[in-house]
């Protein structure tokens, strides 16, 4: 059944950029009602030539206080809605949901010192957010961003990774942000080969970002492909590290996509 007009907002497509045949950005309009917390998502919807809707999850790319909301997607080969969604264009309709959900949030942590910030594909998402958001360079002294794909142009929103540290509102704290950008089936000039679960393993990505995990002081975050998540959790749950909990608190929060 469609979801009442209650629930979600009309908005328009403002821009879409390909980065691949099967990746792409999206820049949407956004309710002036819209309120979210870095790391968190929102429900889109697209109608289908039936008249049908179809929605599906994701994370916001834009930071809370930006006008418009950014998304990232790949198409899923056959994908009911990003089928739909890839053949958009601007100046068409997208419904987005009233509310947003998810806890991928800094909240997740109480304490901490370092940050590591661990994504596959389009899990990119929602740890731009979090950068983009003065309370994660308030909280934490060090903060690495890890983000691997398959091939060199697939790496996503590289302008947006570089002017990060250089924003005015960071007021000098730029510094503390390490980016490792990871190509797992070419060897491109400035990244990390190998799959994160190997670089966690062999101690390459603590060595690369100049900075130990720590059960004390680290506090990891993982977003994107399910085997990378799942196989981190374990190499990561071997060092002391647990999922935080509302009623226990932790050093790992996750977040699965596809």
């Amino acid at each position: 059944m469609p979801v009442s007009d209650e629930k979600y907002t009309r908005q328009r497509l403002l821009q879409v950029e390909r980065l691949t045949p099967s990746l792409f950005t999206l820049r949407v309009t956004r309710d002036a009602g819209f309120r979210f917390t870095a790391g968190q998502f929102a429900r889109l919807g697209v109608a289908k030539a039936d008249g049908s809707l179809v929605w599906r999850a994701y994370s916001m790319v834009s930071a809370p206080h930006d006008e418009f909301l950014d998304f990232f997607s790949i198409v899923v080969p056959g994908g009911e809605f990003t089928s739909e969604l890839s053949r958009l264009r601007p100046g068409d309709e997208l419904l987005i949901d009233k509310q947003a959900f998810g806890f991928l949030t800094l909240d997740r942590f109480p304490d901490g010192r370092d940050l590591w910030l661990l994504a596959t594909g389009t899990g990119l998402a929602p740890f731009l957010s979090i950068l983009q958001d003065m309370a994660v360079w308030e909280r934490f002294e060090r903060i690495v961003l890890a983000y691997s794909v398959r091939e060199g142009n697939e790496l996503a929103y590289q302008q947006l990774i570089a002017e990060l540290p250089h924003r005015e509102y960071l007021e000098g704290q730029g510094h503390k942000l390490t980016y490792l950008p990871i190509v797992t089936r070419e060897q491109r000039p400035g990244c990390l080969g190998g799959r994160i679960t190997h670089l966690l393993e062999s101690g390459e990505l603590e060595q690369a970002a100049g900075l130990t995990l720590e059960l004390e002081h680290s506090r990891v975050m993982l977003c994107g492909n399910p085997q990378m998540i799942e196989d981190s959790l374990q190499l990561l749950k071997a060092r002391g590290m647990q999922l935080s909990l509302s009623r226990r608190p932790g050093q790992l929060a996750v977040e699965n996509y596809w």
